[in-house]
C-alpha cells in the first residue's frame, strides 16, 4: 500500500461522485499492533496492544431505497444489498465485514436505514494490523450515526465481534475490535482477555512503533494455531488436577509452573512454559514503558521473541531475519513478533528522531538477507474509533 494516502476532501469528491451528493457522517477507527502478549488472548490472559494513525474511514448519507450501497476507495467493486432481508446472499470480500456490522445491528434490534457508504483505508490489508476489525469498527459508528442511537463502546467491540464469528465466519476473540474502538491517543491498552476489561499505560512520546512487514507467506499458520491452543489446554487441564482453581493458564504463575512441569509432555511443557512467562512480560513491558525504561523494554522484548521461536515455534526463517535487521538498527529500543507469527509483521520500539535511518536500515539488511523488500510502516498512538 502506498504512503501518499488521501485527505477528507478526496474521499469526500469521490463520494459525490460515485452517489451524487455529499457524506452527511463519518467515522474512523484506528488499526492496532500488539506489543506483548502473543497468543495470550485465548488463554484469558493479558495482551498489550497499541492503537495506530494506520486506519478505515467510513463517509455516508442517507438514501431512499431501503438498500445500503457500498463502495470502497482501495477496491475496483461496488455492492448493494438489504439490510433488512433476512435471507439476504452474503456479500464477498471486504463488504462482507460492512454487511456483517450492519445485519448484526439489525438482529440486535438497532434500525439500519437504507444509506449509502465509501470506505477507505491505510491499515495494509493482510498484515496482522487488524484492517477488518478498523473496517468493521468504522462501520459501526457512521451506522449508530445513521440509525440514530448510541452504542456503548464495550457493546460495539462485542457487536463488531459477534458480526466476525456469525456473518463473516471468522472464530476470533475480541483483542482486534477491542484494541480498534477503546484504544487512546499516547497510551497503550491492557486487555484483560478473561474480565473483557482494560486499563491504560502511557506511551513515552519520545518513542515511535515502526512495523516491520516480512512480505513472506504465512507457513501453516491454520494448523499450527490450532496445536498451540490444543497444547495450551492440555497443560491448563493437567496443572487443574494439582490445583482446582486453575481455569486456564493465565492462573499458572511462574514458580507454581517450575515446581510442577514434570507432569506434562515435554512439548507440552514447551508451550506453556512460553505463556506463562509471555503473561507476565505483559505487564512487566507496561511498566517499562510507562518508566520509559529502555534497558527493561529492549531485554523484555527480546525475551519475547526469543521465547516465540525456541519454546512456542512460531517463528520462520522470515522472521528471524527482521528480527535481526530491527535488532542491529539505528535508534532500535526493542523489538519482537507481532500477532500469530508465522511470518507477517514484526514490531520494533524506536527512538522517535531515528526512524527514518531505522527503517532504511530494516529494509536495507532484511533485504540483503532474503532477497525480499519489507514494508515498513512508521506509525504514532492514535485514538480509538470515533465521529469524525
Amino acid at each position: 500500500m502506498s504512503n501518499t494516502f488521501l485527505n477528507r476532501d478526496q474521499v469526500a469528491l469521490a463520494f459525490r461522485e460515485l452517489y451524487g451528493g455529499e457524506p452527511t457522517f463519518w467515522g474512523r477507527a484506528p488499526g492496532r499492533v500488539d506489543l506483548m502478549g502473543s497468543h495470550t488472548d485465548y488463554n484469558e490472559g493479558d495482551v498489550l496492544t497499541l492503537t495506530i494513525n494506520r486506519e478505515t474511514w467510513a463517509a455516508a448519507r442517507h438514501n431512499e431505497s431501503g438498500q445500503i450501497r457500498l463502495a470502497s476507495l482501495n477496491m475496483d467493486d461496488t455492492y448493494t444489498f438489504d439490510p433488512n432481508d433476512p435471507n439476504a446472499d452474503r456479500l464477498d470480500g471486504w463488504a462482507v465485514y460492512v454487511q456483517g456490522v450492519a445485519l448484526t445491528l439489525r438482529d440486535s434490534g438497532y434500525p439500519v436505514p437504507g444509506c449509502d457508504i465509501v470506505v477507505y483505508g491505510t491499515v495494509p490489508i493482510g498484515s496482522g494490523l487488524s484492517s477488518s476489525a478498523s473496517l468493521e469498527a468504522a462501520t459501526a459508528v457512521v451506522l449508530e450515526q445513521l440509525g440514530g442511537f448510541k452504542l456503548d463502546r464495550l457493546e460495539m467491540a462485542k457487536l463488531c465481534q459477534r458480526a466476525e464469528n456469525k456473518i463473516v465466519g471468522v472464530q476470533c476473540g475480541i483483542l482486534d475490535q477491542y484494541s480498534s474502538i477503546l484504544g487512546g491517543k499516547g497510551k497503550a491498552l491492557v486487555l484483560n482477555c478473561r474480565e473483557t476489561s482494560h486499563r491504560y499505560t502511557e506511551f513515552p512520546n519520545t518513542l515511535r512503533t515502526v512495523i516491520c512487514n516480512t512480505c513472506a507467506p504465512r507457513q501453516l499458520a491454520g494448523s499450527e494455531y490450532g496445536d498451540r491452543r490444543r497444547h495450551c489446554e492440555e497443560a491448563a487441564t493437567s496443572l487443574s488436577m494439582i490445583d482446582p482453581s486453575i481455569r486456564s493458564l493465565r492462573d499458572v504463575s511462574r514458580e507454581f509452573f517450575v515446581e510442577h512441569e514434570s507432569v506434562l509432555p515435554d512439548l507440552v511443557a514447551k508451550r506453556a512454559r512460553f505463556i506463562v512467562e509471555e503473561h507476565g512480560r505483559v505487564t512487566a513491558l507496561a511498566e517499562a514503558l510507562a518508566n520509559n525504561d529502555h534497558p527493561a523494554i529492549a531485554s523484555i522484548t527480546k525475551a519475547s521473541y526469543e521465547g516465540a521461536r525456541d519454546l512456542f515455534e512460531i517463528s520462520v526463517p522470515a522472521m528471524d531475519a527482521m528480527f535481526q535487521a530491527m535488532s542491529g538498527g539505528p535508534g532500535v529500543v526493542g523489538a519482537r513478533q507481532t500477532g500469530a507469527g508465522f511470518g507477517g509483521c514484526m514490531v520494533a520500539v524506536v527512538q522517535a528522531d531515528q526512524v527514518e535511518d531505522f527503517s532504511g536500515s530494516v529494509a536495507s539488511v532484511y533485504e540483503s538477507a532474503t532477497g525480499i523488500m519489507p514494508e515498513i510502516y512508521a506509525t504514532h498512538t492514535a485514538a480509538g474509533a470515533e465521529a469524525m
